[in-house]
């Protein structure tokens, strides 16, 4: 089975509003970057790549969690970042039930991330971590 394929599987399995958030913010990810690929790691974790890891996500209890591995080297100026904002890499956005996902921003996140991941080898390799926004700011 592809990862696509246990990706549509494990979304489907979710029957709440989880599924449905899910499956808006991994068609969110596919259409930022045409380039990615999708992938399953760590214990069935869905992962979009391109030129490294972009993203991951989760579905939790009560919210569905997008984390960016290189988060914490990353603009984020419409402060989608809202949770693991003290560690020093990671960054995530923690999306509950009634949150409305911004497209724009999640796309623009997106980008910049696999821009990010395209120039680690160069220019971006000594990056500092971008200040912490704190806010809870999902739209």
């Amino acid at each position: 089975m592809s990862a696509s394929e246990q990706i549509d599987e494990m979304i489907a399995g979710l029957t709440d509003w989880r599924g449905t958030v899910f499956a808006r913010i991994r068609a969110i990810i596919l259409k930022a970057d045409p380039a990615i690929t999708e992938e399953v790691k760590w214990r069935g974790a869905p992962v979009w790549s391109h030129d490294g890891n972009v993203c991951l996500a989760a579905a939790f209890k009560g919210k569905v969690k997008v984390t960016f591995p290189s988060g914490a080297m990353l603009p984020d100026p419409d402060k989608l970042f809202n949770a693991e904002l003290e560690g020093k890499q990671w960054r995530a956005i923690d999306i509950l039930e009634n949150d409305t996902v911004d497209e724009k921003a999640l796309k623009a996140m997106v980008r910049a991330a696999a821009e990010f991941n395209h120039g680690k080898s160069d220019t971006k390799a000594g990056a500092k971590p971008a200040a912490k926004s704190g806010a809870r700011k999902v739209k």
